[in-house]
């Protein structure tokens, strides 16, 4: 990865500590989460760099406090579950401790629903170049919205590195408040997330009044006809509506195909048996659904950048790959998809970092 790039580690459920008992009475009051916190490593977590934690919680929905800095100057950065980046890389000086809280998601299978590791409770890592952890209290979030994610592999929570999907940066992007749930899977089109009861069904289960679902299925769509696209993101818009949350539709992340002069070719824009960005864009408007315009978005940014800058985003110098991002083109990504949510109103401001 280029140097620039934040540096990330696999969670390892297996090697994380069980849960303490000294938590148990924060987990059954939640109310106490606003409290003072204690400082000094919180028991249940181990290590220095990084500092792991496990809280054998059931899954649900948490909201995490942490004080971080302490003696030495810190730069900690926080991971939760399956490398779902949490916190971007905040610094505190020599002596000086600030406080952090966010929202996070635990589900008994971490990463993607259909392949990823199992791993009971929450894990939480901190890591950075010097992390510095001071204090930790987990308690549960009542009512909390939620952003359920559809996707495929350049959403999904990936389980290893060098591989990042939106979805997996985007947690960084929100205060406490909101939480995302990322059920984007890799290969999926809109055909098999609809037939598979471990992806679309499940994230159906979850919606609640007022919740945002994202849909961004279109990378696999290769031979799916105009028609039949068009006809599964309608199903899954109404589905959506008919539990009481907003469907926004999320046009694909482009490739990194370069034509000679330097714009991207027709197969980097998903125009393949359909023009799939068109297609969302034209449903979108027939069913009244917001669009978070990520093609426009990152074939604007992509072709600016050029064909030597851009290699950055995605994994060209990696492994060859143009298609799947880096952790850093991931958070460049979910960024536009933070701002557009922000611009459109469908976050609130005061919830975006």
């Amino acid at each position: 990865m280029p140097s620039h790039t934040p540096a990330r580690r696999r969670v390892s459920g297996v090697a994380l500590l069980t849960a303490v008992t000294a938590f148990a009475g924060v987990l059954a009051a939640p109310a106490q989460a606003h409290g003072t916190l204690r400082s000094g490593l919180p028991a249940g977590c181990t290590g220095t760099a990084p500092v792991t934690c496990h809280f054998d919680v059931p899954p649900g929905t948490y909201d995490v406090t942490a004080l971080l800095g302490g003696s030495a100057a810190g730069h900690t950065s926080i991971d939760a579950e399956g490398r779902r980046a949490m916190l971007a890389e905040t610094v505190t000086e020599a002596g000086r401790t600030v406080r952090r809280s966010f929202t996070v998601d635990v589900r008994a299978v971490e990463s993607e629903p259909t392949g990823g590791i199992g791993s009971p409770g929450l894990d939480l890592e901190f890591e950075g170049s010097a992390p510095q952890l001071a204090g930790l209290r987990v308690a549960p979030a009542r009512h909390t919205p939620q952003i359920l994610l559809a996707g495929d592999s350049t959403v999904c929570d990936q389980i290893l590195e060098p591989y990042a999907g939106w979805g997996q940066e985007l947690p960084q992007m929100l205060r406490r408040g909101v939480s995302v749930a990322n059920y984007a899977d890799s290969g999926e089109s809109t055909v098999s997330f609809l037939s598979n009861p471990l992806l679309f069904d499940a994230l159906e289960s979850r919606i609640r009044r007022g919740d945002l679902v994202l849909i961004q299925l279109a990378h696999n769509d290769k031979t799916t006809t105009a028609d039949v696209y068009r006809a599964n993101l309608t199903t899954m818009a109404e589905r959506v509506r008919d539990r009481g949350g907003e469907p926004v539709f999320v046009t694909p992340v482009v490739r990194r195909r370069f034509q000679k002069d330097g714009t991207l070719d027709a197969v980097a824009q998903h125009v393949m048996t359909a023009n799939l960005p068109v297609e969302m864009r034209s449903s979108a408007a027939e069913l009244h659904v917001p669009v978070v315009d990520l093609t426009a978005l990152t074939k604007e940014l992509v072709e600016r950048l050029g064909v030597e800058a851009s290699k950055d985003l995605y994994l060209t110098d990696v492994t060859g790959d143009n298609t799947h991002t880096s952790v850093y083109g991931a958070t460049t990504f979910a960024r536009l998809v933070t701002d557009s949510l922000r611009e459109q109103g469908l976050v609130p401001a005061r919830l975006v970092r």
